[in-house]
C-alpha cells in the first residue's frame, strides 16, 4: 500500500515488514510490527537535528527506536530516542503469542512485550555496529521502570512518635539498590539519565562520578572515624582528575557515619580542598 509523506509515496508492505523483523530475531516472534523505514521517512521530514529526541508511548516492537538508529547510522545524525512500553504480559491465549513466548523462554527473559522491545534494540546495535565499522555512533540505551522514591516520607504514628522517629534514622528504603538511588538523584538534580556513569573503590569504599564529576556519590552503609580521612583525600584526588568544568556535589548516606564527628570531619577536609557542596541522604 502506497504511504504519503510530505508529498512524496513511499510503496512499502506489511509482509516485507515483518520479514525484516523476522531476519533480526531468526524467526517470527512479533505480529504485525510497524514499519521502520516508514518511520524512518517521517522522522527524517519533519527535519530532526542532533541530540532531538523521537518520542513513541506505545513502543511495541521498538521499530522507532530501530529507525532512529538507522536514521543516525546513515546520515551520520545524533537523534535520540525514548521509548515507553507497559510490561505487559503476553497471554499464551494470544492470537499468534506462541512464537514469542518460545522466543523469550529461550534467551530467558520474562515473557513481556518490553522484553521484546529491548531485545530487538540489543540485535538492532548490533547489527548495525557490524554494517557500520567506521561509524562512532552512540548505539546503547537505559532501561528505567517507574517506581516511588527511594526516599521514606515521614508518615509517623501520632501514637507512638517515638518508635516513627526511631524508624525514620534510615531514610533510605533497604529494598532499593544504589542504582536506583543514583538515578533518583540525577532526575532530583536536574541531570540527564543518560550522562556517563564512573565507578572507584577509595579507601574500601564504592565511588561513583557522575557527568564526569559534576556529582559524586558513596551510599556505602558504613564509614568510620578511621575511613575518614582516606576517603575524603582519595575523593579530592578523583575530583582533580576529572577536572569538571562546573562545581561538584558530593552525596553520602546519612546513616552511615559512625556518628556526627566522623560526618563532620569529612564534610571539612573535603572544603578544606575546594569542595563545598556536601550533603547526606
Amino acid at each position: 500500500m502506497p504511504i504519503q509523506v510530505a508529498g512524496s509515496y513511499f510503496y512499502r508492505s506489511a509482509l516485507q515488514a515483518s520479514n525484516e523483523l523476522n531476519q533480526l530475531f531468526g524467526k517470527k516472534v512479533f505480529n504485525n510490527p510497524k514499519d521502520k523505514e516508514v518511520i524512518a521517512r517521517w522522522v527524517s521530514y519533519v527535519g530532526v537535528s542532533d541530540e532531538d529526541i523521537v518520542m513513541d508511548f506505545f513502543a511495541g516492537s521498538g521499530t522507532t527506536a530501530h529507525a532512529v538508529l538507522e536514521l543516525n547510522a546513515s546520515e551520520n545524525k545524533s537523534v535520540r530516542y525514548v521509548l515507553v512500553q507497559l510490561p505487559e504480559v503476553i497471554s499464551p491465549k494470544a492470537k499468534g503469542a506462541k512464537p514469542a513466548l518460545a522466543f523469550l523462554e529461550h534467551i530467558k527473559r520474562p515473557c513481556t512485550v518490553s522484553e521484546l522491545t529491548k531485545e530487538r534494540l540489543r540485535r538492532v546495535a548490533e547489527k548495525i555496529r557490524s554494517n557500520n565499522p567506521d561509524w562512532d555512533g552512540d548505539t546503547g540505551f537505559r532501561v528505567f521502570k517507574l517506581d516511588s522514591s527511594n526516599i521514606h516520607t515521614w508518615e509517623p504514628d501520632r501514637d507512638n512518635l517515638g518508635q516513627s522517629l526511631f524508624d525514620a534514622a534510615e531514610h533510605l528504603k533497604t529494598d532499593r539498590t544504589e542504582q536506583d538511588i543514583l538515578f533518583e538523584l540525577l532526575l532530583k538534580l536536574g541531570l540527564d539519565l543518560t550522562v556517563p556513569i564512573e565507578q572507584k573503590a577509595i579507601a574500601g569504599k564504592t565511588v561513583h562520578s557522575i557527568g564526569a564529576g559534576v556529582l559524586m556519590v558513596c551510599l556505602d552503609p558504613q564509614i568510620s572515624h578511621e575511613e575518614v580521612e582516606p576517603l575524603a583525600l582519595g575523593l579530592v584526588e578523583w575530583h582533580k582528575q576529572l577536572a569538571p568544568a562546573g562545581d561538584t556535589q558530593l552525596v553520602f548516606r546519612d546513616s552511615a557515619f559512625t556518628d556526627d564527628v566522623a560526618k563532620t570531619n569529612l564534610t571539612a577536609i573535603l572544603q578544606q580542598h575546594g569542595l563545598e557542596n556536601v550533603r547526606s541522604l
